[in-house]
């Protein structure tokens, strides 16, 4: 893989350099995609199975660890066995902790391997989404033994955060959690959720919405109606629209452009519609962040939070465009599912037969001769 041999300064992340990440910027390394497509293959005692660029595959722990070895990113999450949208029974349960707890040790034992080298990589272990007492072994062995190793946590269910043990609760806490948009990382952040990754920004840039809402100077509008998350592009309101996607936004969009630009944009498909409009949302969410975390520096979070339910609506506004051709990561893969693009081609419907045993026309034919071999059609 070309990211491996990617050339670095001693210490440097090939990863980071590959990507053109900048130095400030957290980088975390993790086996699967958020949120995941569920496997058509389940887990081994030895790897777990995960959708890559080219099909379904299976990663093996000690491989995992190499990887990371050699991308140098700065945290790693640590593999989990668990598996995506499907309940475990019986006897998987009795499987879920002890294989999670073989891979840590596992994991943990490869990153500091090299005596010479020492890994500074930090590692967050997971949490199954189970009952505690059912991991019980494995949570108390990360407490007895493993407990300076273990830089964070990865939660798969908010509500798993009452299974952190004690005296290891101050580590920092991801959540590969469902975030569909600002209501829920309010609710995670007040469950102890400290790092999320809110896919919901892609989502909403696909559908050309532009997101609104703020967690600061909040006021209930005076008509008792519900403020929506975001407005939709698409709408033939904003063809002539020359203001910014939100008055008074400071992100690159909405200084450098206007509405009517990013409808354009979007109604001549081009890319930079959604570029612009990730750029804008993204920012959007940092401010989002930024403001959350002053309102729990005043003490007022709480009441913040309640004030903001009532003023914005749940749901992000419904879309009345198409985004991007769909590719790739943005695809999920199911039985029986109708392809997920439009046709971009298609036959000439009732004239296909006719044309394909027309004879080809000369250079020299008319516009009549044309229409009489079924080539043109005359329309005045």
């Amino acid at each position: 893989m070309p990211v491996y041999s990617m050339p670095v300064a001693d210490g440097g992340s090939r990863l980071r350099q590959f990507i053109a990440l900048q130095q400030d910027a957290l980088l975390i390394l993790g086996p699967r995609r958020h949120p995941p497509v569920p496997a058509r293959t389940a887990n081994t005692n030895t790897s777990i199975a995960i959708q890559t660029s080219i099909g379904f595959s299976t990663l093996e722990s000690d491989e995992y660890v190499e990887a990371a070895r050699k991308l140098r990113p700065d945290t790693i999450l640590g593999l989990a066995d668990y598996e995506y949208l499907k309940r475990p029974g019986v006897k998987r349960l009795e499987k879920m902790g002890d294989r999670t707890l073989a891979w840590t040790q596992d994991m943990l034992a490869g990153l500091r391997a090299d005596a010479d080298e020492p890994s500074d990589i930090a590692f967050f272990a997971p949490i199954l989404p189970i009952d505690s007492g059912q991991q019980s072994y494995y949570l108390e062995t990360l407490k007895e033994d493993l407990a300076d190793q273990v830089s964070g946590w990865i939660l798969f269910d908010a509500a798993s955060v009452d299974a952190i043990p004690q005296g290891m609760r101050h580590l920092p806490r991801f959540g590969l959690t469902a975030i569909r948009g600002p209501h829920d990382i309010l609710n995670q952040i007040s469950l102890g959720i400290d790092v999320f990754i809110p896919s919901f920004i892609g989502e909403a840039t696909d559908a050309g919405i532009a997101l609104t809402f703020a967690f600061s100077g909040l006021q209930r509008p005076q008509d008792g109606q519900r403020l929506a998350l975001g407005v939709d592009m698409w709408s033939q309101t904003y063809m002539t629209d020359l203001a910014p996607l939100v008055e008074g936004c400071r992100c690159y969009t909405c200084t450098n452009h206007h509405r009517a630009f990013i409808r354009h944009l979007l109604d001549a498909k081009e890319m930079l519609a959604w570029v612009l409009l990730q750029v804008h949302n993204h920012h959007m969410l940092d401010i989002f962040f930024h403001d959350a975390r002053e309102s729990i520096s005043r003490g007022t979070f709480e009441g913040d939070c309640n004030l903001f339910e009532e003023i914005y609506e749940v749901a992000l506004p419904a879309s009345a465009g198409q985004g991007p051709r769909l590719r790739g990561y943005q695809v999920k893969s199911g039985a029986s599912q109708p392809p997920r693009n439009p046709q971009a081609y298609r036959p000439l419907e009732d004239a296909t037969e006719r044309l394909a045993d027309a004879p080809l026309p000369s250079p020299g034919v008319d516009c009549e001769q044309l229409e009489v071999l079924g080539f043109a059609e005359k329309l005045g």
